[in-house]
């Protein structure tokens, strides 16, 4: 004769274990996933800061150089944004981030997008009219970073 009761109780402890197991697989793929986005994340927000930094190198190094006519140093700047890759890492950027950094991101690249401008427009490195907007990047770039590190669950 069967004993339905340990078959019954055989049945249940199988059908937690199994539960049980397809539940933690579950959280742990959500977690890997997860850490997976997060660094993939702070790769392509490392990489948008170093573009948007280059950049910014390029345009000073034009605005430094009182050697070159202003033509010169309005092309150099406008190829400065051209090759430093902002542009295209900024889309990227702009479909992960989340409204933060999607905010100060924007933000960084139109004050860069100005300073180039104002290089293009004749004024050097030495001019009042650069200083400020330089000092207004920097202070966007580093609301960008603070976002971005936020945003990333850094320190």
């Amino acid at each position: 004769m069967v004993d339905w009761a340990t078959l019954l109780s055989a049945g249940v402890g199988a059908g937690i274990g199994i539960t049980s197991t397809l539940l933690t697989d579950k959280v742990r793929w959500r977690r890997d996933h997860l850490d997976r986005r997060r660094e993939s994340n702070r790769q392509l927000y490392a990489e948008y800061l170093a573009a948007l930094w280059r950049t910014l190198d390029d345009i000073r190094d034009a605005s430094r150089n009182v050697g070159l006519t202003g033509d010169e140093r309005g092309r150099i700047a406008r190829d400065a944004f051209k090759n430093g890759g902002a542009y295209a890492l900024r889309y990227q950027v702009s479909v992960v981030a989340g409204d933060g950094v999607e905010r100060a991101s924007a933000a960084a690249l139109r004050t860069l997008r100005d300073l180039r401008d104002l290089v293009e427009s004749g004024i050097t490195f030495g001019e009042p009219p650069y200083r400020e907007l330089r000092r207004s990047f920097d202070e966007r770039y580093a609301e960008l970073r603070l976002e971005m590190r936020t945003e990333a669950g850094l320190p």
